[in-house]
């Protein structure tokens, strides 16, 4: 697996060169954890930084070309520049009229989504899913990003795989739910609101502009233009002031689960 790889060709050539991974980040102008979060795979190093160890490091380009074939792996054609910007985002805001978030998504909740897509082989299948269970490691470094998610009440009670998949998404997004940076609310079903047009995500980044990715049926568009970007953030806290709180979020959730470990009962 390349992101395992890159790990491992970081953490020889620096050990090679005699490098400590606190002297190895002041050369490239980042953090000791950052260093250490490639080192053990958490988080794949964006473009600037794999340019930057190749040339700490004396690689002749072969980290950047590792980075570029990660970015490249069966991620949508759209989605792939946002990819880096999720990995090293300080904050993520994202909402879902329809589906539990990807970053939040457990494998059978993914895999049944996956699977619904017109044409795939099996293997395109489970590579598809490996991608986006890769994204989720972001969420488990020392340094996680702020997630703010708020998502439709309708995307806990539509049926993705069956009520024990849902049981189990729903237990799962419960335990996110109670992370300490991450913050889940559900926005009333009863109601229309600014979002019914569209999912989208917001990462805030601490050394580049804020990016901002659009889902769409043909697989979304990554958005950077400023004022498009500053338009979806106003959207994202019109939509958040009108969601349920915290608190009350996770008591529907969790209601949502006992609801579907009926059906499994019953």
């Amino acid at each position: 697996m390349e992101r395992q790889l890159i790990a491992e060709e970081v953490r020889a050539l620096r050990d090679k060169r005699g490098l400590t991974q606190d002297e190895l980040a002041r050369r490239i102008g980042f953090s000791q954890s950052t260093v250490k979060n490639i080192e053990t795979g958490y988080r794949v190093p964006t473009r600037e930084q794999a340019t930057l160890l190749d040339e700490a490091l004396d690689t002749a380009g072969s980290l950047g070309r590792l980075e570029a074939r990660i970015r490249a792996a069966p991620i949508a054609p759209g989605f792939r520049p946002f990819v880096a910007a999720e990995a090293e985002a300080r904050t993520l805001k994202t909402f879902e009229h329809t589906l539990v978030p990807g970053l939040l998504q457990t494998e059978d909740y993914a895999r049944t989504l996956v699977e619904g897509y017109p044409g795939l082989t099996r293997d395109e299948v489970a590579a598809r899913v490996t991608a986006k269970m890769g994204r989720q490691v972001v969420l488990d470094t020392e340094e996680p990003p702020w997630l703010w998610a708020v998502i439709d009440e309708q995307v806990l009670h539509r049926e993705v795989g069956g009520p024990e998949v849902m049981a189990a998404q729903l237990l799962k997004l419960a335990e996110f739910a109670r992370r300490p940076r991450i913050t889940i609310q559900v926005l009333s079903a009863a109601r229309a609101h600014a979002g019914l047009v569209g999912a989208f995500v917001i990462a805030e980044l601490a050394r580049q502009p804020t990016v901002a990715y659009l889902e769409s049926v043909l697989g979304g568009q990554t958005v950077q233009d400023p004022a498009m970007v500053e338009t979806m953030a106003v959207v994202f806290d019109t939509i958040r002031t009108d969601a349920f709180s915290g608190g009350e979020s996770l008591d529907l959730i969790e209601e949502g689960t006992r609801q579907w470990k009926q059906r499994i009962a019953s």
